[in-house]
């Protein structure tokens, strides 16, 4: 898999992040683009390093691809901010289901990599010795806007955590691990609050892959199309009809409304007792 890795050189997580992988050795110069930006490539995985910030760097994809070099998948390691100043390490898929404030274009996702993103939670479970911090997806929040699957690897939540290396070692051992996509079922969670609690749990203990998130903070005051139209988008940019619905978030009522709206759209909605537990991670 060609894995393309956004360096922002203003964000000390992505830095510190994109560093500690180079460091590892096996990393060349692969030249400057017409654009200004400078790669450096190490095998299937090109690093772009860029000056202006990630949530709007729309296209990056495009920038790559006109260099020589045509991604699989991209990711932006990167700072995450949180007013809980909770120290946490996390991933997420990336667009606006609404109107675009941080970055991206409105009402459009970009391609969610629901494999790797999923898998580099579980990396991150796995590396993290760091008590303190919190291990957990976000949902799908912001920019910018891609083509090609993509996703955020984030080291938050203030400033206290972003330079932190021992932080940066955990997330460059997440990037060296995840490379390849598995054959676990693909889904779409619908539900629950920003971090995602359930959709975590579930990607931590089960053989299962999670694509965007459509929390219900993004659905609360909105009509019944609007809300199927960001279910159906949520399938679409994850490749999958599948959807798990966090029902324990929500009143009966609601939930039966989701299902039925998904429903509407062609989607499937699957239980926590139909995914095959994980062993030995």
């Amino acid at each position: 898999m060609r894995r393309l890795l956004v360096r922002y050189d203003k964000d000390i997580a992505s830095v510190n992040m994109v560093d500690t992988l180079i460091s590892l050795g096996g990393w060349s110069d692969a030249g400057t683009d017409e654009e200004g930006h400078k790669y450096m490539s190490n095998d299937d995985d090109m690093i772009i390093f860029i000056d202006h910030k990630h949530i709007n760097a729309e296209h990056i994809d495009k920038s790559a691809i006109a260099f020589g070099f045509k991604p699989d998948v991209v990711i932006f390691p990167s700072v995450h901010s949180a007013k809980s100043g909770i120290p946490a390490l996390t991933c997420h898929p990336i667009g606006n289901y609404h109107e675009a404030q941080y970055g991206g274009e409105s009402f459009k996702l970009a391609k969610a990599c629901p494999s790797l993103m999923s898998d580099a939670l579980r990396s991150i479970k796995r590396n993290c010795d760091i008590p303190e911090y919190n291990i957990c997806f976000e949902v799908t929040h912001h920019g910018p806007y891609l083509e090609t699957p993509t996703f955020f690897l984030e080291i938050g939540s203030d400033e206290s955590c972003w330079g932190r290396k021992d932080a940066a070692i955990i997330q460059s051992k997440v990037l060296t691990e995840v490379k390849e996509s598995n054959d676990y079922v693909n889904v779409i969670g619908i539900g629950g609050g920003h971090y995602a609690p359930r959709f975590t749990e579930l990607a931590l203990s089960c053989k299962v892959n999670f694509g965007h998130l459509l929390p219900n903070y993004q659905m609360d005051g909105f009509d019944d199309e609007d809300i199927a139209r960001s279910i159906k988008s949520a399938m679409e940019a994850s490749d999958t009809k599948l959807a798990y619905l966090h029902r324990k978030s929500m009143k009966g009522a609601q939930a039966a409304r989701l299902i039925a709206l998904g429903e509407s759209v062609g989607c499937e909605f699957m239980k926590s007792e139909d995914f095959e537990p994980l062993t030995g991670n």
